[in-house]
């Protein structure tokens, strides 16, 4: 809204320019004669011309020029400053300078203390110190918000040291906790500018579990990679991010939680085969919440609250009294095929590989679009490039001007300004005849009586009558023009804002598919540019052109009035004027729309590497990725220089036709020089001059106006895409929709699109009301697509009931407003902390803090100046991965619908927070269905009924003690790949539970749970204690 009041009155500024360039002369012109004849001289035909020629010589560089110039200037100046205070902003100093590879490859870190805003009391790291030397693995933990991807950051020297020293020695690889890719193929993304080489980058995929993958795509690793990966699941981003580090053969390696976006088998095999085997030899930074890697590590660093609380090798911290050995399993009691080759101690580094590093964006939290992993079934939307932008063809077609207009005003508003236009300009004609006619009039008055002497007497004609007569039609024009110009601009200004809130409310209901098919810079595009020109240019060159084609009709019709035989030369130039135009229109027209798609590359690649800007400054690929835009504005350019040189090309063209026409007036004034005289020969001449000028310029504006409706017609092609289920349906559920949350599924199929293979495969289930159901099953599964089949994000075919309604019968808002997701993405909104969790101002104080309480996000918010009207970032990029997942759990509480969707809500927090967090869903949703999708096992254990996905159907759905004691269950075999100790703990805890439930008089084998080696809630405690 303030945009658009300011381009309002920017526009109504520009409006009442046009309006005085049209009126200046008259109102000159009136003024000069006015006092003329008040000083008592007589006007005649020559002072008239004389004037009008003069006036109207020097009206468009004092009335549109000068204006011009000074709106320029000033754009130019603010421009200047904009990229001024942007190039003197700090730059980021390389802290950790990499020094050339040596033996010792050694990465040194000495009372470190940093602080991401100095505003703030505490630093967010303060004296840190650790050393790791190559074949060194440094594992380090710490709650939510601790500092641990601070701590890379400040290795990378994205994050300054306010005191102490960083020292790296060798190049450094960083995979992020969300991982980053680009549009391109997975192999692009994984080489990332390194030569291809075949038996190496095959052990790379092997090691990061990516073969099967590769496999089912049908063209292998040479698949196309969609905008942001949107068709890569979570954990396929993840793998891909770390490939990409591993295949750089780095010296140092900087892992932040790279296994939380992935299953247990697969976290397990990046673990063994990645992070322990392919870089042995590496000095390696591993931050993670898995603990059950921590007897791997050859040094572990506890962190909280940006300080260190613990410190030392596993035995190390074991004998200092952090019981690890009731929190994690003993390494006795563990598969020993966990660490392949390792007796007593694992078998673990000694790195060496060479240069560069990652950094990423996009969450690695996800569990998936659920895309290719697994079976060869294929349940995935297959990888395919993405489409090219459309552009249209041909003329634009009249329904697009009829369109752009209704969207402005009503047909009244619209005959109104037809209206004043055609008054404005009769006004304007009217004004020269008056004058004419006065001239005339007095003329004729003009008697010379010869008496005795010869005195000359000169009659003279009411002054007051035709002063009047002048002043009137002077005024009209005036009021005339400037009524049209702002009518006008409020017309095409309006237009402009009611198509950006259509494509934007287009764009809000369109399916998930077309975001998948259409990269962020293809929509961007749409939103800035071609918006841009609809309230900028569009407008201003449109009132120009009208303004300047009734001026032509208004001199055409004088003229033609007084001298009929003006026509013989007109005609043929008007239809040359017209076969020119409409010859330069075919070409220039597809230019524009080909400069238009042109320009979505570049908007895509910067908003991609605005993305990945750590991972790419980190890899040291800026200069890369500067060639790469360069290749983007070139080919941008290129489109748009052709299109200048097309105008350039109608405009010589133009000139060379209006000077013929000159010359041969000239020329025609020289043989019949004998018949006329020197008055009627510059009045030919300057008629000639101004009328070609005229035409010209009407044509050019005309071709102008064709060219900017092309952004009229994107526009509007982006608001008739494919929407999905209306927003609301006639079948309205009561208020207490849905009272008791049972959701039924029965035979459903989905697929993301109409041609795209099947997700989810005849599934059939029943989750009764108030149960808690984990979801589990391979990255791939299904176990995403599930949810987006509830939340219809495409239509699935089958049925879904919830308390007796039909999904399929509800409108969007109605079905989707009564289901709470904390998503696998962290979704927060640049504003305040406020206004995320409760944006319709619906909840007390109270409320929000005590839903910031259950979350354990109260003191950290608490510790901030502004507390609740603390501003986010955007994407809420000044809080912690988990931090933000938090705060969307914090939000559901607050909703506290029926039906509860936890979509790996808790995958970036640590044990002991996401225990606190699971009590706390137990407690507050009490009452509620609640649908878990959890990576992490102890996290559904005690679920009511699990539900196994396995290549989009359905294969297991019972009790986790009932599935347990089947030991050819897909759930059985998921458990026991976490590894003995722990899948111990997690059969006991299943056990517990299903007594508890179905035989609450039987107490089970409570000893045995005791004595557990992984009694986790006692080893949580221990935890805590220790932090």
């Amino acid at each position: 809204r303030k945009e658009i009041s300011m381009i309002l009155k920017s526009s109504y500024l520009r409006g009442m320019n046009l309006a005085s360039f049209f009126v200046a002369s008259k109102i000159t012109v009136f003024m000069t004669f006015m006092t003329y004849v008040l000083l008592g001289n007589v006007i005649s035909a020559s002072r008239v011309f004389v004037a009008v020629s003069l006036y109207s010589a020097v009206r468009l560089t004092v009335t549109l020029f000068f204006p011009a110039a000074i709106e320029k200037v000033s754009e130019a100046l603010i421009s200047i400053r904009r990229i001024k205070n942007f190039l003197i902003l700090d730059e980021v100093s390389q802290l950790c300078p990499q020094l050339k590879n040596n033996s010792e490859n050694v990465l040194r870190v000495q009372d470190l203390t940093c602080y991401w805003d100095k505003a703030l009391e505490l630093p967010t790291l303060q004296n840190i110190s650790f050393t790791v030397r190559p074949g060194e693995l440094l594992i380090v933990i710490g709650p939510v918000g601790a500092g641990k991807s601070s701590l890379l950051s400040a290795i990378l020297g994205e994050l300054p040291a306010s005191r102490g020293f960083i020292n790296v020695q060798g190049s450094v690889a960083y995979v992020s906790q969300q991982p980053w890719v680009f549009s391109g193929t997975v192999r692009n993304n994984i080489l990332f500018g390194k030569d291809y080489q075949k038996e190496k980058y095959e052990k790379v995929l092997r090691a990061c579990a990516l073969k099967k993958d590769m496999e089912l795509l049908e063209d292998g690793d040479l698949t196309m990679i969609g905008d942001r990966g949107v068709t890569l699941s979570g954990g396929q981003k993840a793998r891909v991010n770390l490939a990409r580090a591993v295949y750089q053969d780095a010296d140092v390696y900087l892992l932040d939680d790279p296994l939380s976006a992935v299953d247990a088998e697969v976290s397990r095999h990046l673990f063994e085969k990645c992070i322990c085997q392919a870089l042995h030899k590496k000095t390696c930074i591993l931050v993670t919440h898995q603990l059950q890697y921590l007897q791997a590590a050859s040094q572990i660093l506890i962190l909280k609250e940006g300080r260190e609380v613990g410190k030392g090798t596993y035995s190390h911290i074991l004998r200092s009294g952090i019981d690890f050995a009731s929190l994690l399993k003993k390494p006795e009691e563990d598969d020993q095929s966990a660490l392949p080759g390792s007796p007593s101690r694992p078998l673990l580094r000694i790195r060496t590989f060479s240069q560069s590093s990652v950094w990423s964006l996009e969450s690695s939290v996800q569990s998936q679009k659920d895309g290719a992993a697994e079976p060869p079934s294929s349940m995935e939307p297959v990888l395919t490039a993405l489409p090219e932008e459309s552009r249209s063809a041909g003329k634009i077609g009249f329904s697009v001007y009829k369109k752009y207009f209704a969207a402005g005003a009503n047909y009244f508003v619209i005959f109104i300004l037809f209206s004043l236009n055609v008054l404005a300009q009769v006004a304007y004609v009217l004004q020269d005849w008056w004058l004419s006619h006065w001239a005339n009039e007095q003329a004729k008055l003009n008697v010379t009586i010869d008496g005795n002497g010869g005195k000359n007497e000169t009659k003279s004609l009411d002054l007051e009558w035709y002063l009047g007569m002048y002043a009137g039609v002077t005024l009209g024009t005036i009021l005339f023009s400037i009524l049209r110009s702002l009518l006008m601009f409020q017309v095409l200004v309006n237009a402009a804002q009611n198509l950006h809130n259509n494509m934007f409310q287009s764009i809000l209901k369109a399916p998930v598919l077309f975001f998948d098919t259409n990269p962020i810079g293809r929509i961007l595009n749409r939103f800035t540019k071609d918006i841009g020109h609809l309230d900028d240019l569009l407008p201003l060159t449109f009132l120009d052109f009208v303004q300047t084609f009734l001026q032509i009709c208004g001199v055409v019709a004088v003229a033609v009035a007084v001298i009929p035989w003006v026509l013989i030369p007109l005609v043929p130039l008007l239809i040359l004027f017209i076969i020119l135009r409409r010859y330069f229109l075919a070409t220039s027209r597809d230019i524009k729309r080909l400069e238009s798609t042109t320009r979505s590359p570049v908007f895509s690649h910067l908003s991609s590497s605005l993305q990945g800007l750590w991972t790419i400054r980190a890899f040291k690929a800026e200069q890369r990725f500067q060639e790469l835009f360069d290749a983007h504005q070139d080919l941008h350019t290129e489109a748009w220089f052709l299109f200048l040189t097309t105008s350039r090309w109608l405009a010589v063209r133009l000139d060379a036709i209006c000077a013929i026409f000159v010359v041969v007036t000239a020329f025609g004034s020289l043989l019949l020089a004998q018949t006329l005289d020197a008055g009627q020969v510059g009045l030919a001449l300057s008629y000639a001059i101004t009328l070609m000028g005229m035409f010209q310029w009407g044509v050019r504006q005309s071709a102008e106006v064709e060219n900017l409706m092309i952004s009229v017609e994107r526009v509007m092609e982006y608001t008739d895409v494919e929407k999905e289920a209306p927003w609301e349906s006639s079948k309205r559920p009561p208020q207490d929709w849905p009272s008791e949350g049972v959701i039924a599924f029965e035979n459903v199929n989905f697929a993301y699109s109409i041609d795209g293979p099947l997700v989810l495969r005849h599934l059939t289930a029943l989750i009764k009301s108030k149960e808690k159901v984990g979801i589990v099953g391979r990255t791939g599964a299904g176990k995403s697509s599930l949810i987006a089949a509830l939340f219809r994000l495409a239509e699935p075919q089958g049925r879904i009931w919830i308390d007796k309604f039909l999904t399929s019968e509800l409108g969007l808002h109605d079905l989707r407003k009564k289901i709470s997701i904390i998503p696998q993405e962290p979704v927060l909104f640049t504003g305040t902390m406020r206004k995320n969790l409760d944006p319709f101002n619906e909840y007390t104080d109270e409320e929000l803090w005590n839903s910031l309480e259950e979350v354990q996000l109260k003191e950290a918010i608490e510790e901030l100046p502004n507390k609740l009207e603390t501003q986010l970032a955007e994407s809420g990029s000044n809080f912690s991965v988990g931090q933000r997942q938090l705060v969307c759990l914090a939000r559901a509480i607050l909703k506290n619908n029926r039906i509860l969707i936890i979509d790996e809500a808790t995958a970036n927090v640590d044990p002991r927070t996401d225990e606190l967090i699971q009590k706390t869903i137990r407690e507050k949703f009490a009452q509620c269905t609640v649908l878990t999708i959890a990576h992490r096992l102890n996290t559904i254990i005690d679920s009511d009924r699990i539900m196994v996905l396995d290549a989009g159907r359905l294969k297991e759905y019972d009790e986790p003690y009932i599935l347990l004691q089947q030991k050819e269950s897909l759930f059985y075999k998921m458990v026991q790949q976490v590894g003995k100790a722990e899948a111990s703990s997690l059969m006991e805890m299943a056990k517990q539970v299903y007594f508890k439930k179905n035989y609450p008089e039987i107490v089970p084998n409570s000893e045995a749970v005791a004595n557990s080696p992984v009694d986790n809630s006692q080893g949580l405690i221990v935890f805590e204690t220790a932090l």
